[in-house]
């Protein structure tokens, strides 16, 4: 891809379009209902080429910060080119605008609430545009299926155009850390994700987690059952977690739960 510049206004264009991309959700949505379903069919309606995947339907509910730490994570887990659509977004249909972010290759479309900050700061190599307004006709209150989606399915196709160019960085989430040291997300099993990636702490390192202090583990069969330990997880962050057990109700973890070094 590449970009012409006219005043603010930015074309992005592609001359042939490849299709080795890939679209991936993340939101708070949840699997229950139509809300996921429906992303995916406007995705598809839009660019019927690119495969889409849902990587997060249970985000923290209303929760950019801790979303933020999600998105970085798994966005950059993800194939360079792919569009991430990021959508954690309490304030739908106010004056709050969109982004578009490309960071280290890969492209993330989503509100201006912090959400997209921490996949920036975490990059080598990062850009950001506002997002055109929704067309005329959308819903006020799912801009994930009549804004985003759309949005992410003309960058894939080389053909967005008219997006502002940033100056610098969105104000939003400006002052979040680059890592976090609090739980951002518990999964079906109790394992309970933090905002901390996992390159920042020597594996010899202690964590203070509710009171108690977790050593360090590489698999869970390491750990004696019903032992709390925590592991640097598959996409990057560090996790606590329980072997054959749950973490969140053995430690009486819930998102925002703080985690200290020791």
């Amino acid at each position: 891809m590449h970009f012409g510049v006219d005043s603010c206004c930015v074309v992005i264009a592609q001359d042939s379009p490849t299709w080795d991309m890939a679209f991936h959700l993340i939101t708070d949505f949840g699997l229950e209902g139509p809300y996921v379903g429906q992303v995916l069919a406007r995705l598809y309606h839009d660019a019927p080429q690119i495969p889409a995947f849902s990587l997060f339907a249970d985000a923290p509910a209303f929760d950019p910060q801790h979303g933020a730490y999600l998105v970085a994570a798994y966005g950059g887990f993800t194939a360079v080119g792919d569009v991430m659509i990021c959508v954690v977004d309490p304030g739908v249909g106010t004056e709050r605008g969109g982004l578009i972010l490309q960071a280290d290759g890969r492209w993330y479309v989503g509100p201006d609430n912090g959400l997209l900050v921490i996949a920036e700061k975490q990059a080598q190599e990062a850009a950001w545009w506002w997002l055109a307004p929704p067309i005329a006709g959308g819903s006020q209150t799912f801009h994930g299926r009549d804004w985003f989606a759309p949005a992410a399915a003309r960058i894939a196709r080389g053909e967005l155009q008219a997006v502002c160019a940033l100056s610098g960085s969105p104000t939003v989430g400006a002052d979040w850390p680059d890592d976090l040291a609090e739980i951002v997300y518990i999964d079906r099993y109790g394992n309970a994700m933090t905002g901390l990636r996992g390159t920042t702490l020597p594996m010899r390192a202690r964590l203070s987690v509710a009171g108690v202090v977790v050593k360090s583990g590489t698999v869970f069969a390491a750990a004696r059952p019903d032992t709390p330990f925590w592991y640097v997880n598959a996409n990057g962050l560090v996790e606590i977690a329980v072997n054959r057990g749950r973490a969140d109700e053995v430690l009486g973890l819930a998102i925002g739960s703080p985690v200290e070094r020791v």
